[in-house]
Parts: structure tokens; C-alpha cells; sequence
């Protein structure tokens, strides 16, 4: 059954929500639809106290470290932790309280998925523990995998094949779809499909949920294999659209 998946999105150490495509290391360029007044740890204690599982805190570039420490502090075990994630400190990561890591970037070299990477990363801290990030951008009729804060298409391209291959060597797959990522201009419907027939293990898309119903929306076109996160649509960041004690409610009556 398909569940709202809460998120903390950190930058330059405040919870922000943005607009995804906008996100270059040019900060000038970035368009920010809401900076949250509150820290890191009152979402994470919110999330604890609605029992909020499989959420996700994403730093967004340098500068996040001790947002996010705060976050996972406020919630040992209860969060996945992303963003800059390497196979040099993801244990340093889980061992501060992350549930699991999510990782993009480091697993790609040249703007190719090393698979040598996947596996060492995989063996060092259980695939029960890694979260791979396969965040995309729509190029034609299909989907590549966008790194380096989703600047960087690469020739890893979304389809079966990847996502058997993959779950492997993971718990689960979180997904952006960076083209429609914080415009509340509604998600990507073929996208989600494609996920909800190919994808073996959980997996979480975001980018682009506007209103309550997307929720049914996932679940009818991914049979329910795949969750919901809400981000500048949710009153909770200062959207309109979209009520986060609904969400909760939906998670409590669709267990």
C-alpha cells in the first residue's frame, strides 16, 4: 500500500524547500519556495511522534553537516541520511543514528554507473543499510539518472534492467523526478508507473505532488509498490495545496 513518506530537505543549514532543477552551485540561480523558522529537529521529532518511518534528510550541498546531525539526533534510527555520502563516511553517518544512507553521486564515475562501487559500498555497510538514489531527469521518453544536485545527466538510464540489477545491493531506491521537482504542477505519472512495474523493492518518488489525491493516484498506477513524499505542496512548508495531518491520517487508515 502506498504511504506518505515524510522529508527534511537541508541548505546552507536551514530546512528549504526549492525547486529542483534550479539547483546549481551557482546560489544566485537557485529559486527557494519557503526556508522554514524551525530546525532540523522538530520535523525529525515530529516525524517520531506520528510514527513517520522511511523518511528521508537530504543536505544539499556543504554546510549541513550539523543540521543534520541535529536531525538524527532528535530521532536515532528513525531517518535515512543523504547527500555527500561516500564509502568513507557512511558509517560514520549510520553509527551518528541514520536508519540508512542515501547515495547518488559517488556511485557514478565519468557519468557512468560503476557497478564496482555499488558492490564495495554494499559489502561494507549490508545492502540492508543503503538507500540508492536514482533522482532523474526525462530526456525524450525516457529517464536518466541526474547527479551532482541533478546538474549532471548521466547515460544511466532508468529501466528494468537497472532496477533488478541494482536491488541487489540495496533496501530500497529513492527517486526524484528533478523536472518537476518543487513546482506543485503535479508528478510524473509515466514515471511513476514505470516504477511501480519494475521496481523489486520499495521505493519512494517525489517531484511534483500537489494535492491529497496523488496519493491514491501512486497507488492506483504503481499497484501500491511505491510511496509519496510531499514537499512545497505540504502546509508544513508553507504550501497550500496540501494538509500534513492528512497525510499522517492517510498513513494510519491505509496500513
Amino acid at each position: 500500500m502506498t504511504q506518505f513518506r515524510p522529508c527534511i530537505d537541508i541548505h546552507n543549514g536551514k530546512v528549504k524547500q526549492i525547486v529542483g532543477s534550479s539547483l546549481e552551485s551557482r546560489t544566485q540561480s537557485l529559486k527557494t519556495n519557503y526556508v522554514s523558522p524551525h530546525d532540523t529537529s522538530y520535523f525529525a521529532s515530529l516525524y517520531k511522534k506520528d510514527r513517520l518511518t522511511g523518511g528521508h534528510v537530504i543536505k544539499l550541498g556543504p554546510g549541513n553537516e550539523q543540521a543534520a546531525m541535529n536531525a538524527l539526533a532528535a530521532w536515532p534510527g528513525g531517518l535515512q541520511l543523504g547527500g555527500g555520502i561516500t564509502i568513507d563516511n557512511a558509517e560514520h553517518w549510520l553509527a551518528l543514528g541514520a536508519e540508512k544512507v542515501i547515495v547518488t553521486s559517488w556511485l557514478f564515475t565519468d557519468h557512468a554507473l560503476d557497478m564496482s562501487k555499488v558492490v564495495a559500498l554494499s559489502e561494507k555497510i549490508g545492502a540492508d543499510k543503503l538507500v540508492i538514489d536514482l533522482s532523474c531527469r526525462k530526456q525524450g521518453d525516457r529517464w536518466f539518472v541526474a547527479t551532482d544536485r541533478w546538474q549532471t545527466i548521466t547515460d544511466t538510464e532508468i529501466n528494468r534492467k537497472l532496477l533488478q540489477n541494482l536491488s541487489t545491493y540495496c533496501a530500497e531506491y529513492l527517486i526524484h523526478a528533478a523536472d518537476v521537482e518543487g513546482k506543485c504542477e503535479g508528478i510524473d505519472l509515466e514515471l511513476v508507473t514505470l516504477l511501480g512495474a519494475e521496481c523489486p523493492i520499495p521505493c519512494t518518488y517525489a517531484g511534483g505532488a500537489k494535492c491529497l489525491g496523488d496519493l491514491d493516484t501512486v497507488h492506483r498506477l504503481s499497484n501500491g509498490n511505491v510511496d509519496l513524499t510531499f514537499g512545497s505542496a505540504l502546509d508544513l512548508f508553507g504550501g497550500e495545496l496540501v494538509k500534513y495531518e492528512d497525510c499522517v491520517r492517510w498513513n494510519r487508515e491505509h496500513q
